[in-house]
């Protein structure tokens, strides 16, 4: 299948890239699996799933940007996705731009998520002329916090919110919201901070 138009991003490890027919049945393996979709409401039926794909690359046709498949450079392998995204439902920070990642679990603990998320951050700050990036996500998730440290984001404690698409008291309900602005960026908080190598 040839490749879709748009941009494809690389980093020493990575390739950052338009999705393929072929990701469509390892992606609904990663979203069945309930690890790592413990903080989401639930895993994905395959339609489920393929609907997400499909949103994605409807994303990519509107802004020229989005959540790319992620595949390790070495092997070919497909890993998750990294990329960013407009969300779609109110909250008082929106609207905005979010950086997101989710990893199929094998490929936990080797820094990727990170590293395809610095990429996916000089894209968005670069070639997109973002102002700001944001990224939220439950508070039990520590794994995508530590990622959000290590990407230079820091936490906006003003912004934490109920999301408005989970039912009252929900144990996902209560969400933490991170920011990087370009200022910040272009000052050295690419280069993150510390933290251990969470999701990726």
């Amino acid at each position: 299948m040839a490749e879709k138009g748009g941009p494809v991003l690389r980093t020493g490890r990575l390739v950052l890239r338009r999705w393929r027919d072929e990701d469509r049945a390892p992606f609904a393996e990663l979203n069945a699996d309930p690890r790592v979709m413990e903080h989401f409401p639930a895993p994905l039926t395959r339609a489920g799933s393929d609907a997400l794909v499909d949103g994605f690359e409807a994303g990519f046709e509107r802004r020229g940007f989005g959540l790319w498949a992620l595949e390790v450079a070495a092997t070919g392998a497909f890993i998750g996705f990294t990329g960013l995204s407009v969300p779609s439902f109110q909250a008082p920070f929106l609207p905005a731009v979010e950086i997101g990642w989710r990893l199929a679990r094998d490929a936990w603990g080797h820094g990727y998520a990170a590293e395809a998320a610095r990429r996916a951050l000089a894209f968005g700050f670069e070639d997109a002329g973002l102002r700001e990036v944001v990224s939220f996500t439950s508070v039990p998730n520590e794994r995508s916090q530590a990622v959000m440290r290590r990407i230079g984001m820091r936490p906006d404690a003003a912004g934490a919110f109920d999301h408005p698409r989970l039912p009252a008291g929900h144990r996902l309900e209560r969400h933490v919201l991170w920011r990087l602005d370009a200022a910040t960026w272009r000052a050295g908080g690419a280069a993150g901070g510390g933290g251990s190598p969470a999701e990726g």
